[in-house]
């Protein structure tokens, strides 16, 4: 108890202290000088205000411009024969064997049910995998990437 009552003392000792130590200072310079603080203030906060909408303006920009989609991805990939058999032995960006692999995994059911980031590979999946039973999705397409020329 004896604890408590020095800490509880100490800040409410500080506060008072403070406050009482600024409101003199903050009374001189306001009787002495209104008009300096007045203007300045008001300075200060109008420059603020038109830098904040600037950002609001670029924002609103950046929407309007349609992204480019990257060149590399749209190029057409050749899949191992292992991967052929889940997406097909024709040559497709890689964006489009991400998307049947997903068709595949959602149409046979593969995602898993309390974890949706694990995916419960079948005997085709498994050779892509590596031999993996679960894989996450995030290592799914490293483990893709290998299949694809």
């Amino acid at each position: 108890m004896a604890a408590k009552k020095p800490a509880a003392k100490k800040p409410a000792a500080k506060k008072p202290a403070a406050k009482v130590a600024k409101k003199p200072v903050a009374k001189k310079p306001v009787a002495k000088k209104p008009a300096a603080k007045v203007a300045k203030k008001p300075a200060a906060k109008v420059a603020k205000k038109p830098a904040a909408k600037k950002p609001v303006a670029k924002k609103a920009a950046k929407p309007a411009v349609k992204r480019k989609p990257n060149a590399a991805f749209m190029k057409p990939m050749t899949p191992s024969t292992m991967l052929a058999a889940v997406v097909g032995a024709t040559a497709i960006p890689r964006t489009e064997v991400t998307k049947k692999l997903w068709d595949y995994i959602k149409k046979n059911k593969l995602q898993d049910a309390v974890n949706r980031r694990m995916i419960n590979a079948d005997e085709k999946l498994k050779a892509v995998f590596g031999g993996k039973k679960v894989v996450s999705m995030f290592e799914m397409t490293k483990l893709v990437a290998a299949h694809l020329k």
